[in-house]
């Protein structure tokens, strides 16, 4: 075998043994958005799996959906006094980190158990929500529509009233669809959807 030969073939299997290495140690720790998480995780739940029926389930987020809801409460346009600080502090720490952060993490559904009573009449009433939402309450990343299914139905039935109450995302046009909806919904029903939502795996 030709010496210049050899030497690629060395440095080729050198290479490959990196690889290898780098990737058999690499873990959750080494993910370029995890330390930037942390702050995260004491209210959505250790890799963004929410325990509390108040607050989402981040992880397997879209990133465009993420990404666009840190924006909304950083600017003011989603209002919270809770979560602008947060969310100008993910801009500063770099929002794309962080956001494939949480969409690489495996998503579990909330340990929240809802009233089986609750579920089947929820499953009725999400006959008009199957039009953006699908029949899996998984959504659609690609029009920025966010999954539902597993999240805490406490979370789902606020956000709900907020959509009808105008006062999640007030100037968002591309909602008005939507708030629409939860207009013609009872304010008792929105528990029934929540528990339903909450209830898919």
């Amino acid at each position: 075998m030709p010496r210049t030969t050899s030497l690629i073939v060395v440095a080729a299997g050198a290479i490959l043994i990196a690889l290898l290495a780098k990737s058999a140690w690499a873990g959750p720790l080494d993910h370029p958005g995890y330390a930037k998480t942390l702050t995260c995780t004491a209210c959505h739940g250790a890799a963004g799996n929410s325990k509390s029926d108040a607050m989402p389930i981040l992880a397997g987020m879209s990133p465009a959906y993420f990404k666009k809801q840190v924006a909304a409460y950083a600017d003011g346009a989603r209002p919270s006094p809770e979560m602008e600080p947060y969310a100008k502090m993910v801009l500063q720490l770099g929002v794309d980190d962080v956001a494939r952060y949480f969409a690489d993490q495996k998503p579990e559904p909330t340990p929240i158990k809802a009233p089986v009573e609750a579920v089947g009449r929820g499953r009725v009433a999400a006959v008009q929500c199957v039009i953006c939402h699908g029949p899996d309450g998984k959504g659609d990343p690609s029009r920025l529509i966010p999954s539902l299914a597993g999240q805490p139905p406490g979370y789902l039935r606020d956000q709900m009233l907020l959509f009808k109450q105008d006062k999640r995302n007030p100037a968002d046009q591309t909602l008005n669809a939507v708030k629409a909806l939860m207009h013609t919904i009872p304010d008792d029903t929105f528990g029934d959807l929540a528990a339903y939502y909450s209830s898919l795996r």
